[in-house]
């Protein structure tokens, strides 16, 4: 049985919000679905395909590593980060999207792989629309 139910995100390092936002909406065509500032960071979602099953793109200012981050749902996230690690996946860290918590582990290759619970499901809809503006510097 697969442990990974499907590809929901892409996390993508995005140090300059404002020009990574513009790029992903006017030079890809995306369509910008939220953007929030919550706990000191800034997240965007963007929606790059019409595909029903495709991933969304999420913009974040706080990302460390210079690499796009594969977010794939799993049914439960303590189960399966367990199992995991019981085949030698060594977990990196614990982190929160809007939908629920993450726990990343890198491949043989230094690739992030990140797996997530569903904990928050009404979030993508209750945030579309939602557009936070930087304040006044």
């Amino acid at each position: 049985m697969m442990m990974f139910k499907s590809l929901d995100f892409l996390y993508v390092p995005a140090p300059d919000i404002e020009s990574s936002v513009k790029y992903y909406t006017q030079v890809l065509g995306g369509k910008l679905l939220w953007k929030i500032h919550a706990y000191g960071v800034w997240v965007a979602c963007i929606e790059l395909s019409k595909d029903e099953k495709r991933p969304y793109v999420l913009l974040a200012d706080h990302i460390k590593k210079n690499d796009v981050m594969l977010i794939y749902q799993v049914e439960n996230l303590e189960n399966a980060a367990r199992q995991l690690k019981s085949r030698g996946w060594k977990e990196e860290s614990r982190v929160e999207i809007p939908p629920g918590p993450c726990c990343t582990f890198r491949d043989p290759a230094d690739n992030a792989l990140v797996i997530y619970e569903n904990k928050r499901p009404y979030v993508m809809q209750e945030f579309r629309g939602k557009i936070d503006s930087a304040p006044p510097t």
